[in-house]
């Protein structure tokens, strides 16, 4: 309840705006609750997954355009307002795509610039079409049936969806698409690995962002009652954008309220509407300097509490039983003969590699011997020249790591890669991101699949968090912990995919004597559940103490392979890599 507090605040005030103000500002806020509309699905893109799409107004466009077109009459029979009003939409969902597709090739600004394009092009069509669009001189905006034909009436159809759109973007960012997107934006690599296709979801929040874009714009072009090319502007596209960013990312009240700030302001400051971009840009640099969360953080008192000083990581390993239940025994996994170059450097150089389910493996070597570099040919981020890697009697698929985690194969990384911005429980359960059956569209709109997905999710993370000893920290911003506790944070993630087998890459880094030791507890642990673990770790007393088998890499080769003991009685590796 407390998080929706502050929505129906916002709700009541916009509720008794008409009744204690004149008309004036009621088309004010009108304009404000238009511009959610368009600004709450672009949020999905900007905020959450990270995409710099400056020219959003460009769906703005078409979608005034399609709405106004349509109702008139010019170019097919006149359709009822409010179904060009939903044909609108589709053409803004199409579209949305379509601007969108270079965000999987194009990354920050070269995104940016693409949209801002699609935006110029826009707008010269609609100058150049002139016996569907008017050219220069416009076409006359739709007016809605009764009783949406007043200004009070319209008010509070555009109020209404305003509201239904930050239900649904609210639905979405709280749930594992939301997550998902969130953790695109901050740690790509690690979405890959636990299974999130970048592809397809952004293609669908494109699609959604578009169609709210666009009916947006048939909402814009009631309001105008007449619309010209010169309405859609580049300063709009900007108030857009920036609406976001200082409201926060990953969050839907910031932008909400930037929105209703960016939309009133401009009345207050009439004189200086000529500076309406210099003094977004000036707002922007403040926010930036001063709350660089923006709108958000100022909200988030919860960040600002003390945490516990002191802190022990205790591991409860004999809970793992109840997340680490894997049917039937697995296969291994098997490298032969794998050869990986970069430029002149063979970084691997025709390794045969076997990961047996239950066992700890040990891989280790001196730096730049090739250990990483293996984990991410298993992985799919990097494709062998030679040879591959087999489970189950068929190949893994080079260059395509979302696919590993509904193989059973999870990582973690040399440097923990996590969503800084959200909390400890969102981090892991963004981990099981995979077990969801619920649609986006269930999601939206809360349907029962959405709910029994949270559930599970929700239970599994916490389930997760205790094996690692950190369920006390759940509600607690990842980028509040100790790095002690970003090392287990990863493995608890890791754990959400119920993995057959597990890539450790220098967990023990940065660890204190008593913390490797219950690390080493933890993983001899998960081993016994039945999951394979391939240990990278420069920590030669963990190497010898809990794996079952060791493999030496030198320049990319194997050096030597056996059990500890083997390893540590022979004469190359004591010499190349463990001293006297």
């Amino acid at each position: 309840m407390r998080a929706v507090l502050p929505f129906l605040l916002v709700l009541a005030a916009a509720l008794v705006l008409p009744h204690v103000t004149n008309d004036y500002w009621v088309l004010i806020a009108t304009r404000a609750a238009i511009y959610w509309v368009l600004v709450s699905g672009l949020n999905l893109v900007v905020g959450f997954a990270g995409q710099l799409a400056i020219g959003w107004v460009a769906l703005l466009t078409l979608g005034a355009y399609t709405t106004s077109v349509l109702v008139a009459g010019t170019v097919t029979p006149a359709v009822p307002p409010l179904l060009a009003l939903g044909a609108a939409g589709g053409v803004g969902a199409v579209f949305g795509v379509v601007v969108g597709l270079p965000a999987l090739r194009l990354r920050t600004f070269y995104f940016a610039m693409t949209t801002l394009g699609f935006a110029t092009i826009v707008t010269q069509v609609a100058l150049a079409w002139q016996s569907v669009t008017g050219g220069g001189i416009g076409v006359a905006g739709p007016v809605l049936p009764a009783p949406f034909d007043t200004s009070y009436g319209f008010y509070l159809f555009c109020l209404g969806l305003a509201a239904l759109c930050t239900w649904m973007t609210a639905n979405a960012a709280h749930s594992r698409f939301g997550r998902s997107l969130v953790a695109i934006r901050d740690a790509e690599v690690a979405a890959e690995s636990i299974g999130i296709a970048k592809a397809g979801l952004l293609v669908t929040v494109f699609l959604f962002s578009g169609a709210l874009a666009a009916i947006a714009g048939g909402l814009f072009a009631t309001l105008q009652s007449y619309i010209t090319p010169d309405a859609f502007t580049f300063d709009l596209s900007v108030l857009f954008f920036i609406a976001i960013l200082i409201g926060g990312r990953g969050s839907v009240l910031g932008p909400l309220l930037a929105t209703i700030i960016l939309t009133v302001l401009p009345e207050f400051a009439a004189p200086l509407v000529a500076w309406s971009t210099f003094l977004y840009a000036a707002l922007l640099l403040v926010i930036v300097l001063a709350v660089p969360g923006g709108i958000a953080a100022l909200l988030d008192l919860g960040r600002r509490r003390p945490l516990e000083s002191n802190r022990a990581i205790v591991p409860r390993p004999e809970l793992l039983p109840g997340i680490l239940d894997h049917g039937r025994a697995p296969s291994p996994i098997l490298l032969r003969g794998v050869v990986l170059s970069f430029g002149g450097v063979r970084a691997i150089d025709g390794l045969d590699l076997t990961i047996d389910p239950g066992q700890v493996h040990g891989l280790i070597g001196p730096n730049g011997s090739g250990k990483t570099t293996t984990l991410n040919v298993i992985c799919g981020f990097n494709a062998p020249e030679v040879g591959g890697v087999t489970l189950d009697g068929a190949p893994l698929l080079a260059g395509a790591p979302q696919t590993r985690a509904a193989r059973g194969i999870a990582r973690t990384f040399q440097t923990p890669r996590l969503i800084g911005e959200a909390s400890v429980l969102d981090n892991v359960m963004v981990g099981g991101t995979i077990a969801g059956q619920g649609s986006f569209v269930e999601s939206l709109l809360r349907l029962p699949r959405h709910h029994r997905d949270e559930a599970k999710a929700r239970e599994a993370a916490l389930l997760a968090l205790r094996c690692v000893g950190l369920e006390m920290l759940a509600p607690v911003r990842a980028d509040r912990l100790q790095h002690s506790e970003l090392r287990f944070l990863e493995i608890a993630r890791a754990l959400m995919l119920r993995p057959r087998f597990l890539l450790l890459d220098e967990p023990a880094a940065g660890l204190s004597a008593e913390e490797i030791r219950r690390l080493g507890g933890l993983v001899t642990a998960i081993a016994r559940c039945g999951t394979g673990v391939l240990l990278v770790e420069h920590h030669a007393d963990l190497i010898f103490d809990i794996c079952d088998q060791v493999t030496v890499l030198n320049l990319g080769r194997e050096l030597a392979a056996g059990t500890p003991a083997e390893i540590r009685a022979h004469k190359e590796v004591v010499s190349a890599y463990l001293g006297a």
